[in-house]
C-alpha cells in the first residue's frame, strides 16, 4: 500500500484538499465550499466524506494522516479561535471534531505557518534550517523556522511579521491598529500606495484611465513593466516598507534566507531588487550580507494543499 497524507486548506470561501504522497505528490484534489456551512459540524461531515470518496478511487493508498491550513488556527490546542473570515465563530476544536469523523492523526496550524512548512519539506528550503517566508497576498502572513522547527511561542500565534508596527498612526489595518507591515506592502497595500501617488505625482501614467476601484495589483504590475513612472514609485515605496518589516525580523532570529511568496512576489524582480537594495542599506552591519532574498520554491496553485500536507508528514516524523 501506499501511504498518503491528506493536505487541507480551508479558506474565507474555498476548501481545497488533496491527496499526497512523501515526495510532494498529489495524486488527487478537490475542492468544496466553505461558506454555506453554518455550523462546523457539517463542514467537517462534508470535508471528509469528500476526501474519503477521493480516496476511494485508488484501491492501492492508504491515508496516514490529516495536516490542515486555517486561518487563527492553533497548532497547540487543534483549534481555529476568532477567525473573521469563516463563519463559525468562537474557538473551534477542529482537529477533535475532524478525528471524530476519520480515526487518523489531525494537525492544523495557521496558513502562512503551513506555506512555511511546505517550502521545509518540498520547497527551495529543503536543506536551510533557520529562515522566514512572508505571503504577500490580500494580507501580509509569515512563518519563522528556526533549527528546523516552525516558531509557535507560547499561544501558538507566533510569527505575525505581517502586523509589527513599521510606522506609528499610519494606515488603518483590519487588526484594528494603525502601521502595520501588511497595509503597505500586501496587494491591497500596494493600491493605496498608487492611489496616494495619482494624487501626489504630475506624471502621465497609464493608471490615470483605470477607475479607483478596478485598480489592483496585477494591473499595476502590468503597468510597472512598462515602466510606468507612478507604478516604478509605487513599487519601489512598497519595497523600502518590505524591506522594513525583513530587516526586523532578521534581527530577532538571524535566517540564512527570506522567501517571498505569492501575490505581489510574482513581480519578480521589480520587487526583489529594491527589496534587497534596501536591506542592505539600513540592515545592521553584522547580518550585512548573511541573508538570502529568495523567491519560494513551491508552485503557488499548489502551496495551500503542499504545505498542509507538508505539516502532517512532519509530525507523523516525529
Amino acid at each position: 500500500m501506499k501511504e498518503v497524507v491528506a493536505g487541507i486548506d480551508i479558506g474565507g470561501t474555498n476548501t481545497v484538499f488533496g491527496l499526497v504522497d512523501r515526495d510532494g505528490n498529489i495524486l488527487a484534489d478537490g475542492n468544496i465550499k466553505t461558506s454555506g456551512h453554518p455550523e462546523v459540524e457539517g463542514f467537517v461531515s462534508v470535508l471528509i466524506s469528500s476526501i474519503k470518496n477521493l480516496s476511494s478511487g485508488f484501491s492501492d493508498l492508504t491515508i496516514s494522516g490529516i495536516g490542515i491550513g486555517a486561518p487563527n488556527a492553533n497548532y497547540h490546542k487543534g483549534t481555529i479561535e476568532l477567525a473573521t473570515n469563516l463563519a463559525w465563530k468562537g474557538i473551534i476544536p477542529f482537529t477533535s471534531l475532524v478525528s471524530k469523523e476519520m480515526d487518523l492523526p489531525c494537525f492544523i496550524t495557521n496558513d502562512a505557518n503551513a506555506a512555511a512548512m511546505g517550502e521545509m519539506i518540498f520547497g527551495a528550503a529543503k536543506n536551510v534550517r533557520d529562515f522566514i517566508i512572508l505571503t504577500l497576498g490580500t494580507g501580509v502572513g509569515s512563518g519563522i523556522v528556526t533549527n528546523g522547527e516552525l516558531v509557535y511561542g507560547h499561544t501558538g500565534f507566533a510569527g505575525e511579521i505581517g502586523h509589527t508596527i513599521i510606522i506609528p498612526g499610519g494606515r488603518s489595518c483590519g487588526c484594528g491598529r494603525q502601521g502595520c507591515l501588511e497595509t503597505y506592502t500586501s496587494a491591497s497595500g500596494l493600491v493605496r500606495t498608487v492611489l496616494y501617488m495619482l494624487s501626489e505625482m504630475k506624471e502621465p501614467s497609464l493608471l490615470r484611465e483605470i477607475a479607483p476601484s478596478k485598480l489592483n495589483a496585477k494591473l499595476i504590475t502590468d503597468a510597472a513593466k512598462k515602466s510606468d513612472p507612478v507604478a516604478m514609485e509605487a513599487f519601489d515605496y512598497t519595497a523600502e516598507m518590505l524591506a522594513f518589516g525583513i530587516i526586523n525580523a532578521i534581527v530577532f532570529s538571524s535566517p540564512e534566507a527570506v522567501y517571498l511568496f505569492g501575490g505581489l512576489a510574482n513581480a519578480g524582480d521589480l520587487l526583489f531588487e529594491p527589496v534587497r537594495k534596501y536591506v542592505d542599506r539600513d540592515i545592521m552591519a553584522v547580518f550585512r550580507g548573511t541573508v538570502k532574498i529568495l523567491p519560494s520554491g513551491i508552485p503557488e496553485n499548489n502551496a495551500a494543499v503542499l504545505g498542509a500536507a507538508a505539516l502532517a508528514w512532519k509530525e507523523l516524523k516525529k
